[in-house]
């Protein structure tokens, strides 16, 4: 058995070696901190065979309402199940093997799931909507992309990103560590609970998404992305006015005089 073949198939890793802490652990916690545990699941299933089940434990742990449609009752989610999917399936396979004592990890917190990986990624975290993808790992990649857990398209963040807008989310964050990376995804805040930081990570956020749909971000479409009315297209101006003097995007018309018909796309475009 190879180590490939043991990180898909394997119903014990525990029974490989140093692969038994590659598994997906998952822990939830009481509160907004790590003080209080409430469970604790330490992964030790192979990826193709225990992934579903890592996906649909996680989901039944999220809070969830129940929305009475025409016909039937239907299960709304706090955070997108698709967004966790793809950011679950990019912690497995882009994480770095080589780093030992270490695994993927999923924690729940009240207000937020965050998703660690071992290992720095490739490429700029700010630029993971728009770079061509690319594999630490490509035979688990390839693998993984033909049992139709990835795609291996360079689309999960695109996915990620448009799932957390569709329901009016803070924006997900991308954040380095030294010898790993997080994604948290935020539950639910109103714009006045926000950060100035919240704000610009999502205007950003957003201006990549247009550019890579081959459209503009503009006040409109931050107020959408915002659920704000007509009226706050003061503040959504302050807003495009921060992430601008922040560097994280600029005009895309800068002849034009008028705010109203200004458009913007990220620094890089």
């Amino acid at each position: 058995m190879t180590n490939l073949g043991a990180i898909l198939f394997a119903k014990s890793l525990s029974e490989f070696g140093a692969l038994g802490r590659k598994g997906l652990r998952v822990i939830q916690y009481d509160g907004k901190n790590r003080i209080k545990t409430k469970r604790e699941v330490p992964g030790s299933k192979g990826y193709a065979v225990g992934f579903e089940g890592a996906i649909a434990y996680i989901n039944a742990l999220l809070p969830a309402s129940e929305e009475i449609g025409p016909v039937l009752r239907q299960e709304i989610y706090a955070y997108p199940e698709l967004a966790i999917r793809e950011l679950i399936a990019n912690a497995l396979i882009h994480q770095n093997f080589t780093l030992t004592g270490t695994g993927p990890m999923v924690e729940l917190f009240d207000d937020r799931i965050e998703i660690t990986n071992p290992g720095r990624p490739l490429g700029d975290t700010r630029r993971m909507m728009d770079e061509p993808p690319r594999s630490r790992n490509e035979s688990l990649a390839a693998l993984m992309r033909r049992m139709k857990m990835c795609e291996e398209r360079g689309s999960g963040i695109d996915k990620v990103v448009s799932q957390v807008e569709l329901l009016g989310l803070p924006a997900p964050k991308f954040e380095l560590k030294e010898e790993a990376m997080v994604v948290t995804l935020y539950a639910y805040r109103a714009m006045d609970e926000m950060s100035k930081e919240d704000r610009m990570r999502a205007c950003y956020q957003h201006a990549c998404l247009k550019y890579v749909s081959n459209e503009m971000l503009t006040n409109a479409s931050l107020r959408d992305r915002f659920r704000m009315s007509e009226n706050n297209a003061t503040q959504a101006s302050r807003i495009i006015t921060e992430t601008v003097k922040a560097g994280m995007i600029k005009p895309a018309n800068p002849e034009n005089r008028s705010r109203k018909l200004m458009q913007y796309q990220p620094f890089w475009a």
